[in-house]
């Protein structure tokens, strides 16, 4: 019986002895290998590669920016040079209209000035006659001064003739003077109260027209390429001058002339490269 338990107990031992090894085995190519392992480091360098483009691009779109606050720097000092340009010549005018006045009163205060009298010259030329003439001369006299007297007189009414003729032609002056201001004074061009059909174009096509110009565009009643490019010369002054910020954008970014091609369906460079996304 003895004999039994200890061939157990033996057994026991063997199999418990073969767990042990196999464990410290097993143990070993875990731990082993993981301690061994390479570190992958192809991730790193992706998120690396991506942290450079997205900086690039950062530094790009910082350039970018610097660029287009140069441009609307440059388009202010050139709104505000027009402005100046405009207030000079509306002095200019305004000292020629006064200058035109002040002629046109002088012509009138002639044209009212009385005529000298032709009677002093002759009562004075008897005088002369009586104290040397002999009475031939006298009888001879006579004759000649009243020949005399009504010649004078013609000759003074010249001056006066001249003088209403240039009040009269005062008058006219100033009309015609007036008739080439209103020719030439800006006027508003014809607005719509909202989108044909509902539907506006993209008036940002046009090179110099952005957002916020397309907006105040709509305020003014232009919503579509056909009204911008019938624009006349004295409707394009008026725009000009109404462009809250963007004074002058208009001649200067030739608004019309895009308008006319993109009217008829046509395209510009402009419009293309908005068309593909890269303006806005």
């Amino acid at each position: 019986m003895f004999q039994r338990w200890g061939f157990l107990l033996g057994e026991i031992w063997v199999l418990l002895l073969l767990a042990a090894l196999l464990g410290v085995l097993v143990g070993w190519l875990i731990w082993g290998r993981r301690n061994t392992a390479t570190i992958d480091t192809a991730e790193a360098d992706g998120l690396r590669a991506s942290l450079d483009a997205c900086t690039a691009k950062g530094r790009d779109q910082g350039a970018r920016i610097a660029t287009l606050e140069a441009d609307l720097a440059k388009s202010k000092a050139a709104a505000a040079e027009a402005e100046t340009a405009a207030a000079s010549a509306m002095a200019a005018s305004a000292a020629t209209a006064a200058a035109a006045n002040a002629t046109a009163a002088a012509a009138n205060a002639t044209a009212s000035a009385p005529a000298p009298s032709p009677a002093a010259p002759l009562m004075s030329a008897p005088a002369v006659v009586k104290a040397e003439a002999p009475p031939k001369a006298k009888a001879e006299a006579k004759p000649k001064a009243k020949a005399e007297a009504n010649a004078k007189p013609v000759a003074i009414a010249k001056p006066a003739a001249k003088a209403a003729e240039k009040t009269t032609a005062a008058p006219e002056t100033k009309a015609k003077a007036k008739a080439k201001a209103d020719d030439k004074a800006p006027a508003k061009p014809k607005g719509l109260d909202k989108a044909r059909g509902g539907k506006a174009d993209d008036l940002k096509m046009i090179k110099g027209i952005g957002p916020k110009l397309e907006i105040l565009c709509h305020k003014l009643g232009f919503f579509h390429f056909d009204q911008i490019a019938e624009w006349s010369a004295k409707e394009i002054a008026w725009v000009d001058d109404n462009l809250e910020g963007f004074k002058g954008r208009v001649t200067r970014d030739e608004w019309v002339k895009q308008a006319k091609v993109l009217a008829k369906g046509g395209t510009t460079e402009f419009s293309s490269r908005v068309k593909a996304g890269d303006v806005y």
